[in-house]
Parts: C-alpha cells; structure tokens; sequence
C-alpha cells in the first residue's frame, strides 16, 4: 500500500516552507515515525516524520522546494523493503589556506577562501551547500540557527548582507535562489539585499489585520510609582529566591488578565461567522529578535505566579533570541502585550495580532508633574495605548478595560494578595 507523505502542519502564521535536506533517500526503509526530512520556514525549523513502515519510493519534493501544508513531499511502500542506506562519505579533508595580509578588506577575506577549502563540519542541506559554494563563504564565520546548530539558508544570507553593506553587493536570482557578489564602487549610494521571509510575513500579517479588523485605539496613563516601589523593595530577594528578576511585564500581565476578566470581549475573536469567547488566558509578549518581531505566548498565565511569568518570559525571551522558538511557542494567543518604551517610544499605536481582538501598547516611562489631591508632584508616569477589534469590542468596553489596567498598576498589592 502507498502511502503518502504530506507536509505537515507549520502554525497559524507560518503557511510556507523550504524543504531543507532529506535523511533519507529513496529506496531506503523507513520507520513510522522517524525523522526523514527537515523543513526551514521563516521562524522555525520542522521535523518530517514518516507516516508508515516501509520503503522511501518516490521523493516528489526535493531539497530546495517550496511547500505548503498538505502539499505531497513523496510516497513510502508501505511493507516493502529496500536498499542499505549507503555510508556517508567522510567530509573532504580540510586543505591549508593562506592566511590573508592585513591591507585585505573583510569581502576580499571573505573570497580569498577557495571552494574547496570550505569545512563543512556541520552538515549543510543541498540548498545551503550550493548557496556556500557558489559564493564562496567561509561557514566558520557564520552561527546556526538551525536545529543542533546547523546553516540555514537565512543564516548564510544574513551574513551576506552584512558583507554587502561593508563593501559588497549581493543579488539573488529566482527560482534557483543563487546569489552572486560583486565589488561595490565608491560611488555606490544604494544596497539592495533580498527582503527576507519574516518581513514578508510580518507585512502579510499587520495587512490582514488593518483590512479584516476595525481597528481602533483608545489612549490612558498609568502612575507607576507604588510598582517601583515594590520592585525595589523586594528585589533583592525576588532575585536570590527565584533566580529572575522582577521586571515590569509580570505586573503588566496580571493586570491586563484581571481586566479581560471582567471585560472578556477583549478575550475573543471572530471565527468565520462565529463569535468565539475564550475561557483560558494564553498573553502574547511581542519580543524583538535580530531577525524581526515574533511573539511567543505565556501558555496560562493566569495559573502563574509573578516569579513564574517572568522565568517564562525569560525562557521564551532567549530562545526567540537565539531562533530556537518553536512553532507550538508563538501560535494560540488570546491578547497581547508589546512594549515599544524598551526603544524610548513615548506614544505609539500598536496593531492587532490578528484575529485576537485586542493589543496593549506599552511605552518610556518617564517623570512627570502631575496633580494628585491639589498638589503638582514628580511621579513616574507611562502613556498606555490599547488597540482593539471594534467589530467586537463597543467604546465602553475599550476604555473600561484600559481604566481597570491602569487601577491595577497603581494598586499592585490587590493583584499580588488576589483582592
């Protein structure tokens, strides 16, 4: 019996991926469930397993191809029997380079490193060798972002714009994706590098939220003083206790779930012609990365302590950092929370994370004159900015929900003791 080998599925925002390499080869055996292919995405890489016991018959899509989730990657024989997988071949050996002179720039190092002298200690897919080869990259100068460190394409590419804008244009052809390098003249003025996948996907997705949803914002200000307070106060041995320190986005977490509780509009979405309203508290924490914004999710977060989110998002943090997140981390979220005051903004708009039906924009903090009871004080003030679904969500519900925010913040100790 044939059995097909279909792409699997990659996330709700990933729909697109590039088969990396094949394990196997045809007319090998295959185990069910053994790993046989690896596919690279924009965000993460995914494990191919064989869906039944048998003989690798036919490979439909080779290393290189693009794919999409159903799509046939190739056909197993299910019972059959097949062929030795055949030894790999022990890498070339490694031959002895010049060392370059000092008066070389960084792009003639870079090409003074012959093909042959290339070192593939960690193994490269058909499509990264041929990328490697063709341009002759030293791999040694590049870190792997791929599973058990391995060059991914992005990785290679990324390292190629870098060169280019230290002296060197690259261009890249389709559907081969072959790049080739030339010198730039001094009196270049433009770099033109291809647009990588995770910006063509953030557009798709900012764009399907600002001409599906109707979005609207609604702005308040928060007086973080009595969390700076406790954050000072109890530092020290947060720190010693729990191994994290106390930061800001635990407060901010547990005050936005106290308030979709009792505005749970904010923690839904539309579904088709479904209104679905969700029973379960999933925070997205929008978190910036070398490759562009990716946005994992605190899984229960209204289950968690303060010391318990913030381990997570610092968990989450350094995997999204070193481009480790896996698709299960960024998919499922019911609201989410971005901070642009990391990067000094004061005020922002931010936009959905579509299809959940609102976003909390935080910002700087910053010292300012305020009056409280009739008197003109210097309190550590925030500009809050919510954006939301106003196909969901009434005028009344926004600011109502961003108000209970606000009174949780500048009242911590009613979140901490549950009150």
């Amino acid at each position: 019996m044939t059995v097909k080998i279909e792409t699997p599925s990659m996330g709700e925002s990933i729909s697109e991926a590039t088969v990396a390499t094949w394990v196997k080869n045809e007319g090998d055996m295959v185990t069910e469930d053994e790993m046989i292919a690896e596919l690279e995405t924009d965000k993460v890489n995914l494990e191919v397993m064989a869906p039944a016991t048998g003989k690798l018959v036919k490979i439909t899509s080779p290393a290189g191809a693009s794919v999409s989730v159903g799509d046939i990657m190739g056909e197993i024989e299910a019972g059959a029997t097949g062929d030795a997988p055949a030894k790999e071949q022990p890498a070339q050996e490694e031959k002895e380079v010049a060392e370059p002179t000092q008066s070389k720039t960084i792009i003639e190092e870079t090409k003074a490193v012959a093909t042959d002298a290339i070192s593939f200690d960690i193994p490269l897919s058909p499509a990264v060798r041929k990328l490697v080869e063709e341009n002759n990259v030293d791999v040694s100068m590049i870190s792997g972002t791929g599973k058990g460190g391995r060059l991914t394409k992005g990785d290679v590419l990324e390292y190629m714009a870098k060169v280019t804008v230290m002296g060197a244009t690259a261009s890249v052809s389709e559907p081969a994706q072959t790049v080739s390098s030339t010198v730039a003249s001094s009196t270049e003025r433009e770099v033109i590098t291809p647009l990588p996948n995770i910006r063509k996907v953030i557009a798709k997705r900012l764009k399907t939220s600002q001409n599906e949803a109707a979005l609207l914002t609604t702005y308040n200000e928060v007086d973080l003083s009595e969390v700076m307070n406790l954050r000072k106060l109890h530092q020290e041995k947060f720190v010693e206790t729990h191994d994290v320190k106390l930061g800001f986005m635990s407060f901010f977490t547990k005050a936005v779930i106290e308030a979709l509780k009792e505005w749970p509009s904010l923690n839904s979405e539309i579904r088709g012609e479904n209104l679905v309203n969700k029973n379960y508290y999933d925070i997205g924490i929008a978190v910036s990365t070398p490759k562009g914004l990716m946005v994992p999710v605190i899984r229960g977060a209204d289950k968690l302590s303060f010391a318990e989110i913030e381990q997570e998002i610092k968990r989450l943090a350094i995997k999204a950092r070193d481009g480790k997140l896996g698709v299960d981390e960024m998919q499922g979220g019911t609201f989410t929370i971005t901070n642009g005051g990391t990067f000094g903004s004061m005020m922002s708009m931010p936009i959905l994370n579509y299809p959940q039906s609102g976003i909390l924009g935080m910002h700087a903090i910053k010292e300012r004159p305020v009056v409280v009871d009739g008197e003109i004080v210097i309190r550590p003030m925030m500009y809050l900015a919510m954006t939301y679904d106003h196909r969901i969500v009434d005028g009344r519900e926004s600011v109502s929900f961003l108000v209970k925010v606000k009174e949780c913040l500048e009242d911590p100790a009613r979140m901490m003791f549950g009150i």
